[in-house]
């Protein structure tokens, strides 16, 4: 099977770098796919469930934000946040959306009402991947 060098960095450094054979992720303007001999390419990232498939194998992931960029079959991933399904804690996740939700109900200003939903939306994709 045909792969592509993928790096996954994060804020608290690279989260993951090996070969992979798919990556699929949430861009800015809808879904998108990375295969091998992928043209050179760049985007934004939003929220959303990421796909890996590894030897074969697929592993699911919480991506929240970020970039993509890729780059002569090298493609690096810099998200905001990227969790892997089995190390997602859905307690956490459930109790962020209930917060996100309150938070909504009473919120008032913009900005408040812009984060709350924000943090809603992450913890939506987290319980998704997770489940």
């Amino acid at each position: 099977m045909s792969t592509f060098e993928l790096q996954i960095v994060t804020p608290d450094g690279q989260f993951f770098s090996g070969q992979a054979a798919r990556l699929s992720v949430r861009g800015i303007e809808g879904d998108l796919c990375i295969l091998p001999r992928h043209i050179a390419f760049a985007t934004a990232l939003a929220v959303g469930e990421a796909r890996v498939t590894i030897d074969e194998k697929v592993r699911r992931a919480a991506c929240s934000g970020g970039m993509v960029t890729v780059m002569k079959n090298h493609v690096r991933l810099v998200a905001t946040t990227f969790e892997w399904e089995e190390d997602i804690d859905k307690e956490r996740a459930i109790l962020a959306r209930e917060k996100a939700e309150q938070t909504l109900r009473v919120a008032k200003d913009v900005r408040e009402i812009s984060v709350a939903k924000a943090k809603l939306s992450r913890a939506l994709v987290r319980i998704q991947v997770s489940k």
